[in-house]
């Protein structure tokens, strides 16, 4: 036994989720629905990652935050913020672009007797205070992921300032919590090194419960939007996230390479706050500094969501052309903006998906309903969708990380100047 074990450890990660996936397809396959007996082997593994998330996000952000000075934090800050909502924009036009020359809804009707719940969206500035909580152990609780991030940024910059005191017990206590943190940091990974182990079992359970409940009649049905979502994500992972990586001189094979657990994770389980800590291992890998990985990610998953913009721009030509509207350029523009203000705007609330595509169809004065129309393919769909939103995520890393670089070089060299 211990022997087997040995072999199985020793094994790339890589390797063993793939042939947990493509078991999970052949299980589903064959026994359809009844694959769902398998359903807990997926809920356990996604519950395992759900319950690192929090401490990984806390500990990992505190200690970031005392390795680097606010300057840096700011100047990181500015860079990230641009590109989610330059990438966003990008990701919702292409969406748009590649509905309108496949045309996905043509032959589609509208469901009979649609009704759909919407949550209510907030107002931006509900968004900004839900930032700040009212208790800190029930965003924990909740998961609050954006109010979690405040808490730990604004603990670190304490700890920061303990640290830096000129009082001797202050300096003494700051340094001690700081060891406590990496201390929590370390325990955290290797807790998570041993969920990835479990990993390739989690992982045949969530597919072989996902493709046993999908019917080929609900996919054959829809598959032109199944074919516009999936060339849609493939634009935006295969051209425009390469180009973006060329520009700063990344290297786009060894990238993708070093990033491939975290992006074939995030296709399989649907979740990119479930992705996150391996996401975080992902961007070590491939030479992401701590202080931008551990900073930028934890945001990135909650904010920037290139999967979900393309989602609402192949969804509301779908729309479009089931009720017969014909969108004019200047509709397309106002989608382009709204889609992407909704993708971030609403990042981080309930239903977040739902109340975005219900803002940008209300924008083109299309009717909700039809998201319903959808739903029998959510799973096959929303694989893609996560795993362009969590690559979107490591490249904005990796383009500010090589621009930090090259700051970090300039400042060098202007001391030795001066020097």
């Amino acid at each position: 036994m211990l022997r087997l074990w040995k072999w199985y450890y020793e094994k790339s990660f890589i390797l063993k989720i793939t042939v947990g996936f493509l078991l999970g397809i052949i299980i589903g396959l064959i026994f359809g629905p009844a694959a769902g007996v398998l359903s807990p082997l997926g809920d356990l593994f996604l519950r395992l990652l759900k319950m690192i998330v929090v401490p990984l996000i806390l500990f990992t952000l505190i200690v970031s935050v005392n390795h680097s000075n606010p300057k840096e934090l700011g100047r990181i800050g500015g860079k990230i913020f641009p590109y989610y909502l330059l990438s966003t924009a990008v990701a919702v036009f292409i969406g748009i672009a590649i509905a309108k020359l496949i045309n996905p809804g043509k032959g589609l009707k509208m469901p009979e007797n649609a009704t759909l719940d919407v949550p209510e969206a907030p107002s931006m500035i509900d968004v900004i205070l839900q930032i700040v909580p009212s208790n800190i152990f029930e965003s924990m609780a909740n998961g609050d992921i954006l109010s979690i991030v405040f808490v730990a940024l604004i603990t670190g910059f304490a700890i920061s300032f303990m640290r830096n005191s000129a009082e001797s017990q202050m300096k003494d206590w700051g340094n001690m919590l700081l060891k406590f943190t990496e201390a929590g940091s370390e325990v955290t990974f290797r807790i998570l090194n041993g969920i990835l182990q479990y990993a390739p079992i989690g992982v045949l359970g969530i597919t072989a419960n996902s493709i046993g409940n999908q019917g080929m009649e609900t996919l054959s049905s829809l598959a032109k939007y199944v074919g516009a979502s999936y060339l849609g994500v493939a634009i935006q992972m295969f051209i425009i996230f390469p180009i973006l990586l060329l520009l700063f001189r990344v290297p786009v094979l060894k990238f993708f390479i070093k990033t491939r657990e975290a992006i074939m994770t995030a296709f399989v389980t649907c979740s990119s706050l479930g992705t996150l800590p391996i996401t975080i291992k992902s961007a070590l890998n491939a030479g992401i500094s701590h202080r931008v990985a551990n900073f930028t990610l934890p945001i990135g998953a909650t904010v920037n969501m290139n999967g979900s913009a393309i989602h609402f721009g192949v969804g509301v030509v779908l729309a479009a052309e089931i009720v017969g509207y014909d969108l004019t350029m200047g509709a397309i523009v106002a989608i382009i903006l709204t889609g992407t203000l909704a993708s971030v705007g609403t990042a981080g609330v309930p239903g977040a998906g739902l109340i975005g595509m219900s803002i940008v169809f209300t924008q083109a004065g299309l009717p909700i309903e039809i998201v319903g129309l959808t739903a029998g393919v959510n799973v096959i769909t929303d694989m893609v969708f996560t795993m362009c939103n969590v690559t979107g995520d490591l490249v904005g890393a990796a383009v500010v990380d090589k621009t930090e670089n090259k700051s970090e070089n300039a400042d060098a060299a202007t001391f030795q100047d001066v020097s």
